[in-house]
């Protein structure tokens, strides 16, 4: 199966690296205890805390086996490879929101950094895809759920 490229920050890097060690260690010693808790109650078979336990276990394995696939197909950007010339992922890019008046700042991100709250959009939702390849005044059109978009490139930055 083809694996698509996954885009990481070190800071993206270094959360999922700390995740997966959490998971692995604390959260994996909590579920084990809690399935040898309801083991304790005896009969299994209508133990709804024996069932919900490896539910979370199954959960917690799941969680492991995606961050470690994340982590193997994942591509490191790295700061001193971003150039400012045109936007790529890695990039700080301030836009002048031509509707609203008013500018934004997003920093493009690999899909699984994405925090919109954050400013952190990812290469593959609509506004990130438009931007990438972009230059300083370029004047990018997005489609949106609530219509056309328009942004001008005022800076792109590291």
């Amino acid at each position: 199966m083809l694996k698509k490229e996954i885009f990481l920050t070190p800071e993206g890097l270094q959360r999922l690296e700390e995740e997966l060690e959490h998971l692995k260690g604390t959260k994996r010693r909590e579920v084990a205890e809690r399935i040898k808790h309801a083991l304790s109650f005896g009969d299994i078979s209508e133990n709804s805390e024996y069932d919900e336990a490896k539910n979370e276990q199954a959960q917690v394995e799941a969680k492991i086996a995606d961050i470690e696939d994340t982590l193997r197909y994942s591509q490191i950007i790295d700061e001193d490879d971003i150039t400012t010339d045109i936007v790529n992922v890695g990039s700080v890019v301030t836009l002048y929101d031509i509707e609203f008046d008013e500018e934004v700042e997003y920093k493009i991100v690999g899909s699984t950094e994405a925090n919109p709250s954050k400013n952190k959009i990812s290469n593959e939702s609509p506004v990130g895809n438009a931007l990438m390849g972009k230059e300083v005044g370029d004047i990018v059109e997005v489609q949106t759920p609530g219509g056309v978009v328009e942004f001008k490139i005022l800076e792109i930055g590291k």
